[in-house]
């Protein structure tokens, strides 16, 4: 097997097979909340990191809960992927795997999924569509609102959240204060996500 493709060589594995923006947003996003945990769980950063970008990498070619991720695990393999970033990204759909979830970085990936969507939201409804001016309490009020972030489950979130509170924090980590980390992964990620500002500028003229 070859030795994994370093962060560089898995991004070019997501631009490979990911062409919609807001889908490697969301990965990216992933990434960073999974990045951060990781460095306050004293875990492996990097390898955190790496199932948060790519855990969706196969979704556009096996869109489907039947197919994904499953069908995306043996090219990740053939690709010398840990075989810790595969389970945890397997388990990540386990309704459609089978795989449990069964360590650390498996309970983070599901917790840290979904959530990034609220997060992204209220990023992108803002005039400056600028992810480090989001405040928790804007995402918290919106939370009930069924048009806002329509597409992620808030039953998941709060499951996912609380499977991983039991599973690495002894039951303490709470809803909001698991959003507010990932916030703040978020806005340090601010540059890679776009959510700096530059969507809210004007095209250059030519």
């Amino acid at each position: 097997m070859a030795s994994f493709l370093n962060r560089d060589s898995a991004w070019q594995l997501v631009e490979a097979n990911v062409q919609a923006i807001g889908l490697r947003r969301h990965m990216l996003a992933v990434e960073a909340a999974m990045r951060w945990y990781a460095t306050h769980l004293e875990e492996d950063p990097d390898l955190w990191a790496l199932s948060g970008l790519l855990h969706d990498f196969d979704w556009e070619i096996h869109p489907t809960l039947e197919e994904h991720p499953a069908n995306g695990i043996p090219i990740l393999r053939a690709a010398g992927c840990p075989e810790e970033v595969l389970q945890a990204i397997l388990s990540h759909n386990t309704a459609g795997t089978g795989i449990e979830r069964r360590h650390p970085m498996d309970f983070a990936l599901l917790a840290c999924d979904e959530i990034t969507g609220l997060i992204i939201a209220a990023a992108l409804i803002r005039p400056d569509k600028d992810v480090r001016e989001v405040k928790l309490k804007s995402v918290k009020k919106r939370w009930k609102a069924k048009a806002f972030a329509a597409g992620v489950d808030r039953q998941e979130v709060e499951l996912a959240t609380s499977d991983f509170s039991r599973a690495c924090f002894d039951g303490e980590l709470e809803l909001w204060q698991h959003a507010a980390n990932v916030l703040t992964a978020m806005q340090g990620a601010a540059a890679t996500l776009e959510l700096d500002g530059r969507l809210a500028l004007p095209p250059a003229s030519s």
